[in-house]
């Protein structure tokens, strides 16, 4: 994710709602909709679901994603559990089929996320820019190999090129922007087809590149930190040839229907989290966090923009997607 300052989507998505479930409003805590009988959100029989984009390695995600469980239960007195996502794509699918709670989503999940009416965005990331000043944006770059000659986006021109994740904004909407504006041409056409290869996520496709799979690969500014303890070289034998962006930061959405008691307590429990020195470490470990503040649906706005500039139809897509059927809604809860 980094799904700014850098975490940070194929379009096969299975997502949604049934229509009568996920048409309407997306904000949290809003439903004229009855109560479902159950176990209640947060009880040990219906813990809250926590999911993080997939944009780092697994392990990373694991291990930061069980600290913020394990501040979440402390705050709330809920039970939570973490759900592993297996692609951006998925992460949106679940939430809208009430199988997530609550995700730290990527500004172009967000969009869809939106327009799918199946979360409302809440808390936005915080990220230092280049002067040390927290920011809520970021930016895209395109990396060579140091040895390979290419200085410029032309010099890619046939090459094979990782992409992350088509719901990926810095790794994938943003970077086919800066090839449209300045070659001309679709990566489809600029690389040709059979050399573009989607990662999965930015340490991959850094990956990638660093073990010669590729010629170029598009991450969010600066994948490569998080992967100088695997590969020390990895910022000299590779280098940046190009940015985009601004692009809006990543942050975290709640599911439709969220309770608002609940929504309240999660959004105060992970800024005051944020906050504390093992929260800045599991934060910036994870996403490059520096920060957090609460946001609406409008943060995201610039993203859609983009998304249109870059041809990625995201509204189309969600009319055209498949809706599963409706996970029914647990009864709110404020404690176990």
């Amino acid at each position: 994710m980094r799904s700014t300052l850098r975490g940070p989507l194929g379009w096969a998505l299975v997502a949604g709602l049934l229509i009568a479930a996920c048409g309407g409003g997306g904000t949290a805590g809003t439903s004229n909709a009855p109560k479902a009988s159950g176990p209640r959100l947060g009880s040990f029989d219906r813990p809250v679901s926590l999911a993080f984009t997939p944009s780092q390695q697994a392990a990373t995600i694991s291990t930061n994603g069980n600290a913020i469980k394990g501040a979440l239960e402390r705050a709330t007195g809920l039970a939570w559990k973490v759900t592993t996502m297996t692609s951006y794509a998925a992460q949106v699918e679940a939430m809208c089929s009430g199988s997530v709670d609550v995700g730290f989503f990527a500004p172009l999940q967000m969009t869809l996320l939106l327009d799918k009416s199946c979360g409302t965005p809440v808390i936005g990331a915080l990220r230092k820019d280049d002067t040390g000043q927290l920011s809520t944006t970021y930016k895209s770059q395109i990396l060579v190999r140091t040895d390979s000659g290419i200085n410029d986006l032309n010099g890619l021109k046939g090459k094979k090129f990782a992409f992350v994740d088509t719901l990926s904004a810095s790794g994938y909407v943003f970077p086919t922007l800066a090839i449209k504006n300045k070659t001309g041409q679709e990566p489809k056409t600029f690389f040709g087809t059979d050399n573009i290869t989607f990662a999965g996520g930015h340490p991959q496709a850094a990956t990638f590149l660093y073990q010669k799979k590729v010629d170029g690969a598009a991450t969010f500014i600066d994948a490569r930190d998080g992967l100088v303890a695997t590969f020390p070289d990895i910022k000299s034998v590779t280098k940046v040839i190009d940015t985009a962006g601004p692009i809006p930061n990543d942050g975290v959405a709640l599911r439709k229907d969220f309770p608002d008691d609940v929504a309240k307590q999660v959004k105060t429990a992970l800024i005051d989290y944020s906050k504390t020195d093992d929260g800045k470490k599991v934060f910036s470990a994870l996403f490059a966090w520096d920060g957090m503040q609460e946001i609406d649906a409008k943060f995201y706005d610039p993203m859609k923009d983009a998304a249109k500039l870059a041809g990625v139809d995201v509204q189309g897509l969600a009319n055209a997607t498949p809706r599963p059927a409706a996970t029914p809604t647990p009864a709110p809860s404020k404690t176990p």
